[in-house]
């Protein structure tokens, strides 16, 4: 034990040194922010059966995050936490952006902070999904697509980065976010690469004939995101701008299944998370330990030598990158407020234990969270309506790691269910969680399900 804290400590030594000699007359890096829709971990690097060779190839020069974590596992909230910092309950978005939820201050996302202690010009290409007119988030550049779909964003992010190394952009360095409607909803005709035969649907749903279409049409979604952001990194590569060039590889939440996507559950909170670049982010590692997006803006400002603004709730990544820690996190939060429909719930995880609590008082799912397509409609066809969710769940992850054998009835885990309850409590707290006051009132004139809907297609209403 001595000798590896001898050898970490080495070895943070030897990083910090180098850091500060790179801060002292170096350019700063590149930042590629590349991010997609409803993808979960669902891609080759975490095992899965859905061929991404290009995001492959990525994880082979990156370090792969297997335990990374949204703060909620709904689209606006997800990407606003990630781009500020700090929760959804404290930075204003409660819900969907297109439905009328905002920011309370679009100055703490992280290109202001970039901007103004280092420099960067920001740059925006396709989704960004945190504002309705993406002019008031105020970056330095929105380049004009057609739609957001791999097809349009893909191509407009590669003529960029040629323009840029022509121009000579990489001069001053830039933050380029690269967003993707894929692999949202409505998915593509699956092709002959996706046979139904061959696929299995992800726990939990059932294998039928209705779910293997249904992942076939989520494997050909993936395709296309996988090839769009491949060919955004070759263009990096072929101008030679990948070699300062930091590039942040995500997504937003679980896949759109039921009791994925808007779920409290692993399979929602749980996703994709690749970096490689300058800063120790090479080598094709993984990384084991507990992580959440809201730890990449405190890791930015660290690593950049800019001073981390005080609303910061992350911890940097770069004590795990230089071997210093073994864990940053002994505990991860996450919520639902709004997705279609209200749903207020709350949650931590821990590497063991997932403790989930609702704080409404149906005790019906909100099907309206959950977007439509085939797996809905096999268990809607079953009873879904009426399945009983129950006000508190608790999870063994080592025994149980698909969440599904709910021990907050077990006489034997009281004392763990105490434990998790005051880790959740002791966190609305600290963060003056609004639901501690009563249920979580929405903007005016945002737009909402009702909650005994069945779809969120369905009209909606001001709240």
């Amino acid at each position: 034990m001595q000798r590896r804290d001898a050898v970490r400590s080495l070895i943070g030594s030897i990083a910090g040194a180098s850091a500060a000699a790179q801060s002292a007359g170096r350019v700063r890096p590149n930042i590629l922010y590349l991010h997609s829709h409803d993808t979960g971990r669902y891609i080759e690097p975490y095992g899965y059966d859905v061929p991404t060779p290009n995001l492959r190839k990525l994880a082979a020069e990156s370090v792969l995050f297997r335990q990374a974590f949204d703060a909620a596992p709904t689209c606006s909230p997800s990407r606003a936490s990630l781009l500020t910092g700090h929760c959804p309950h404290s930075n204003g978005m409660l819900g969907l952006a297109h439905r009328g939820f905002s920011l309370n201050d679009y100055k703490r996302h992280i290109l202001h902070t970039l901007r103004d202690g280092g420099g960067y010009r920001s740059t925006l290409i396709g989704i960004q999904h945190i504002a309705k007119d993406p002019a008031i988030i105020g970056y330095d550049e929105i380049v004009p697509v057609p739609d957001t779909h791999a097809s349009s964003v893909g191509p407009a992010a590669v003529s960029w980065l040629k323009n840029a190394a022509v121009l000579g952009e990489k001069k001053q360095p830039f933050w380029l976010e690269v967003g993707f409607f894929e692999t949202h909803r409505e998915f593509p005709t699956p092709g002959t690469a996706d046979d139904a035969r061959f696929c299995a649907p992800p726990p939990p749903i059932p294998d039928t004939l209705k779910t293997r279409d249904d992942m076939a049409a989520f494997h050909a979604s993936v395709r296309t995101l996988d090839q769009a952001m491949g060919d955004v990194l070759k263009a990096l590569a072929s101008t030679g701008l990948d070699r300062n060039t930091l590039v942040i590889c995500t997504t937003d939440h679980g896949i759109s299944f039921p009791e994925m996507k808007c779920d409290l559950s692993r399979h929602g909170t749980g996703v994709m998370l690749m970096m490689r670049g300058p800063g120790g982010f090479t080598g094709g590692k993984t990384c084991e330990a507990l992580v959440s997006q809201m730890d990449l803006y405190p890791t930015l400002c660290e690593m950049l030598d800019i001073a981390p603004p005080s609303w910061l709730e992350g911890r940097s990544l770069l004590p795990l990158i230089r071997g210093t820690r073994d864990e940053i996190n002994e505990e991860l939060f996450a919520e639902v407020n709004y997705h279609a429909a209200y749903e207020p719930k709350r949650a931590v995880h821990t590497k063991r234990w997932s403790y989930m609590r609702n704080y409404d008082e149906r005790r019906r799912p909100v099907l309206p969270n959950c977007d439509d397509g085939l797996s809905k409609q096999v268990w809607l066809e079953a009873g879904w309506r009426n399945r009983p969710v129950p006000p508190e769940q608790l999870f063994d992850l080592v025994f149980d790691p698909q969440e599904r054998r709910n021990l907050a009835q077990d006489p034997a885990m009281s004392g763990m269910l105490t434990e998790m309850r005051g880790r959740l409590d002791a966190w609305m707290l600290r963060t003056n969680d609004p639901l501690l006051k009563g249920p979580v009132k929405a903007p005016a004139g945002a737009q909402v399900n009702d909650p005994n809907g069945t779809s969120p297609q369905e009209p909606t209403r001001p709240a």
